[in-house]
């Protein structure tokens, strides 16, 4: 047995998050009588008091309309949502209800009525390892959350993914938290009924007092447009609605860091005047990019070639070729039509920038330019420009590489460890059953999981390994230095938090298992035979009851 320090974990993740959800269902059993109390309370009450019993009645009904799906309870979920919009349009329009109060009155007494039935969702009894941290440390997580379950909920399953989640229930709890340390991002639920602002407004708050805002995600159950855009006006880079979908949530977060984290922008300036062209590469260099300065445009393609620029500069009015006549001979290569071109110059003239745009380019930019100006404008083409970069040589749905580049890169790593004698692991992963998730919930749900699982994997493995997208539900991982039963451990642990997640699809919940294969390098590996034997060994522990991981048995070679 493998032992991960003697520190055991007390409860497995399946035991505490039933353990939430019994929580949930006893809290749902002392508080669904008091909704049908409350009601009852509006036939006495005059306008004014009415107009008070129902705020507080909305709110209630808002906060189990959001969280009772996270836990299972997705048709009360649904009849507590109607009845909070039924709410709302009277507290909108002022209407003079009395004639459908009856109406309301009962549909909360059948809502007080599943009292009875609200016992949790059943979980799986499985052990956890510890997480096997790769070269990069957690990320740290902050969740502002008055649903203590909901909160507690959604910190189990971030930690799952491998990031250090936080749950504070008050903006009291997490200022105190905030002075000790900032986190990596913030996910903010923009109803908080025990406080006396919105998350939203707290949320718009912070950032500002942040030297550098922090990523945003946030969580609400009215998705309109008006709270989009006011969350969009706090600085959100994502919007969930609730009863969360978490995979899908920690997919924004790994977007969100993966633009963080990312290696510099490169930048080539073309520009015969060399003081101009070296302020514009102090400038961009202290904001973080790699900068090259060109000054002969005779030797652009050198510099394409061996720099691989994300964005060009280029001087409008040089005097051997002038800047639109330099883009127009890039534009004429088809390796380097990706590259945006900002045009540089003091041409104020609406209708000569338009025709150097025409001929070739992407941006115009007058002269003088701030440095704030450069930077935000170069610093969003080369966004831009590595995205669709990506798009094109990454797979699409996980941002992991394709078929024949993680191919290649077996072959890479295999040359590698011949040359240096040391050993390397080939994983070959597949979703259990996976034509079913799509069969039962939907090629979206699909997506969703694969997703899911490119990430953990991106999570979990190190920095030095290599992982792609084999075909379809299958991946295929490179781990250098790693012997077969150090890549076993790792992948098991892998295997396990995947188990763990939960996805969500058409109101319900659902699980998913997968199998794998590794298979160790030798002196007589050869790229395409290593992957097979990966592959063998997968097939075995599928052909062995799946939702296990198998090692490739060491053949044995002829002189």
């Amino acid at each position: 047995m493998d032992k991960h320090d003697g520190n055991a974990i007390p409860q497995t993740l399946q035991e505490r998050l039933q353990q939430l959800g019994q929580q949930f269902a006893e809290r749902l059993r002392q508080e669904l009588p008091q909704l049908t109390q409350q009601g009852e309370q509006l036939l006495e009450a005059d306008d004014e008091q009415r107009r008070h019993l129902l705020q507080a009645l909305r709110n209630q009904l808002h906060r189990l309309a959001g969280s009772a799906g996270t836990f299972g309870f997705d048709q009360l979920g649904q009849q507590a949502r109607e009845l909070e919009q039924q709410a709302e349009r009277w507290l909108e329009h002022r209407q003079r209800l009395q004639h459908e109060l009856g109406e309301f009155i009962a549909a909360l007494q059948r809502l007080g009525n599943q009292t009875s039935s609200s016992e949790a969702p059943g979980a799986a009894q499985q052990q956890i390892p510890q997480a096997l941290r790769g070269e990069t440390e957690s990320r740290l997580i902050y969740i502002l959350e008055d649903e203590i379950a909901v909160g507690e909920n959604m910190r189990l399953t971030l930690n799952n993914f491998g990031y250090q989640a936080e749950h504070f229930n008050s903006i009291a709890s997490l200022d105190a938290a905030l002075e000790q340390q900032i986190p990596d991002a913030l996910i903010v639920d923009v109803n908080l009924a025990s406080e006396d602002c919105s998350g939203l407004d707290y949320a718009a708050g912070l950032q500002q007092r942040l030297e550098v805002p922090l990523p945003l995600l946030v969580l609400t159950h009215q998705d309109d447009f008006a709270t989009q855009l006011q969350a969009v006006r706090a600085g959100a880079l994502g919007f969930f609605a609730k009863p969360v979908d978490i995979p899908q949530l920690e997919s924004r977060l790994e977007r969100c860091f993966a633009q963080q984290s990312g290696e510099p922008y490169r930048v080539l300036i073309v520009d015969d005047d060399r003081d101009l062209a070296s302020r514009y590469s102090l400038v961009l260099r202290d904001a973080g990019m790699l900068v090259e300065i060109l000054q002969d445009p005779a030797q652009i393609f050198e510099h394409l070639r061996d720099f691989n620029p994300e964005v060009v500069l280029l001087d409008v009015n040089m005097p051997d070729c002038t800047g639109p006549e330099l883009a127009q001979i890039i534009r004429c290569n088809d390796d380097w039509l990706r590259i945006p071109i900002i045009y540089l110059s003091a041409e104020t003239d609406i209708g000569k920038q338009m025709n150097a745009l025409i001929k070739a380019g992407d941006d115009f930019v007058t002269k003088p330019i701030s440095d704030n100006a450069l930077v935000a404008t170069v610093f969003s083409r080369a966004q831009r420009a590595r995205l669709l970069s990506n798009a094109l040589a990454r797979d699409s749905l996980t941002g992991l590489l394709k078929h024949g580049d993680i191919k290649e890169q077996v072959a890479i790593e295999l040359e590698r460890t011949l040359r240096s004698g040391d050993r390397a692991s080939v994983v070959m992963l597949d979703i259990d059953h996976f034509k079913r998730v799509n069969d039962e919930h939907g090629h979206a749900a699909g997506d969703n999981v694969i997703r899911a699982l490119a990430n953990l994997l991106r999570q979990r493995l190190r920095r030095v390994d290599s992982l792609g997208r084999y075909g379809g539900e299958e991946f295929l991982a490179v781990l250098p230095d790693c012997n077969p039963q150090q890549a076993k451990q790792i992948v098991d642990e892998i295997r396990e938090r995947f188990a763990e997640l939960r996805f969500i699809a058409d109101g319900g919940e659902f699980s998913c298992t997968l199998s794998a294969g590794i298979a160790g390098t030798d002196v007589h590996s050869e790229a395409e035979q290593l992957r097979e034997r990966a592959d063998k060994a997968l097939y075995a522990a599928k052909h062995s009851g799946r939702n296990q991981v198998q090692i490739a048995a060491v053949e044995e070679h002829r002189g």
